[in-house]
């Protein structure tokens, strides 16, 4: 008598993710910062003040996946090639910020002397926190969070900005090509997501998410304040 019980299906991780976190993503897109770049009124130090605040965070990238794939539990085990994908993907990221920031006018020395604003390390410190004392599998919600997010705003925010302040193709390295790579990287995100079965990864990662829109949504409210 085969006693083993039938497994069960669930709806897909991904799309449930995506309906689960509406409301915190539109806290995110509300952001005003994101409106005036869209409609072409964003000023030169606004930009800026976003590419140094980008470097930041993405500096910490693959430190991240580094200590994310060194905490995976066994049975994640197969999301070990992943991490190394993404960790080969997102390698010299933060120099091409700092090539940006050259392009457009700014100083690159002063940058990577700067602090960053309170919300950008809250957002950064939640990373690491989720990471070091939580369950390693919900930093795939910021995963979710940031290259959702770029694939979607980056390459238009990229054309809307270069038209408004006439700066060089060179300026937009970071945007641009970080929108590229990440609306290839969506579906892999995807692959990921589904593959979770557990509920507690899921209840983990989902909660990770609507923290990252919550906390993105303030760095690029924190950028307006700082930048004016």
């Amino acid at each position: 008598m085969n006693n083993t019980s039938p497994r069960v299906a669930h709806p897909a991780f991904y799309d449930e993710l995506h309906s689960a976190t509406a409301a915190d993503r539109d806290f995110l897109l509300s952001a005003p910062l994101i409106h005036t770049a869209f409609a072409g009124e964003i000023s030169r130090a606004q930009y800026l003040g976003f590419l140094e605040q980008a470097w930041h965070h993405v500096r910490h990238t693959v430190p991240l996946l580094m200590a994310l794939g060194a905490r995976l539990p066994d049975r994640h085990a197969g999301l070990r090639n992943k991490v190394l994908h993404y960790l080969e993907e997102e390698t010299g990221h933060d120099d091409w910020i700092l090539n940006d920031i050259e392009a457009a006018g700014g100083d690159r020395l002063a940058t990577a002397r700067s602090a960053p604003n309170i919300e950008t390390e809250a957002m950064v410190a939640y990373a690491w926190d989720t990471i070091m004392r939580g369950n390693p599998i919900s930093f795939f919600g910021m995963v979710f969070v940031l290259e959702g997010s770029s694939a979607a705003l980056a390459l238009r925010g990229a054309d809307a900005i270069q038209n408004a302040l006439g700066l060089p193709d060179s300026a937009f390295s970071y945007l641009r090509s970080h929108g590229t790579l990440d609306q290839e990287h969506v579906q892999d995100l995807a692959n990921i997501l589904n593959s979770l079965d557990d509920p507690e990864d899921r209840a983990a990662v989902t909660r990770c998410a609507k923290a990252m829109y919550w906390l993105y949504g303030h760095m690029f409210r924190g950028i307006n304040r700082n930048a004016g």
